[in-house]
């Protein structure tokens, strides 16, 4: 378990980025229950993991989306399964509503950009996350564990079949 002050300023900074569990948990998770649980299950490998973090090495952002998406990709896959009551989300400050509204927020098209990003295999959800978010093809690739030449070939492939299967939303409504 981290000391007092690396608790406290895991907290901090778990609050500040706390976007980021949300986005992560919408893109893999439809069920609310099953988003709970993956943000407790990134909380908690956070936790783990912070005594670790280097602000040289990464930022926090950057180092969480890793960590994030290592653990949806994980739990997706089934491959792996936590004890969920060995810390409650409340105690980390996370307010699940909070996530159903940045679910509910946005308009229309919002919402069926977050439709088609959910029908993709997870490590393409991941790299289509990352790169709405920002990221460059580098820092993607580091997070992910791909080579950058990958990541800018799949992110283009994934755009394609998004446009794809937005131009068959349209034409079929």
């Amino acid at each position: 378990m981290p000391r007092p002050d690396l608790h406290d300023a895991f907290l901090a900074e778990l609050r500040s980025h706390k976007a980021i569990l949300f986005k992560v948990a919408n893109a893999y998770c439809s069920r609310r229950e099953d988003r709970g649980d993956l943000i407790q299950d990134i909380t908690i490998e956070l936790f783990c993991a912070y005594p670790k973090f280097d602000a040289r090495v990464a930022r926090f952002s950057t180092w969480m989306y890793r960590i994030a998406m290592n653990v949806a990709i994980s739990a997706h896959r089934g491959d792996s399964r936590r004890i969920r009551d060995a810390l409650s989300i409340d105690e980390f400050g996370m307010d699940l509503a909070a996530a159903d509204c940045e679910l509910a927020s946005g308009d229309d098209d919002l919402h069926a950009l977050h439709q088609m990003i959910a029908t993709l295999e997870p490590i393409n959800r991941a790299l289509i996350l990352l790169y709405l978010e920002g990221y460059g093809q580098d820092e993607i690739a580091e997070m992910i564990g791909l080579t950058s030449t990958n990541v800018a070939t799949r992110i283009g492939r994934i755009k394609q079949q998004l446009q794809r299967d937005h131009a068959a939303t349209e034409t079929s409504s």
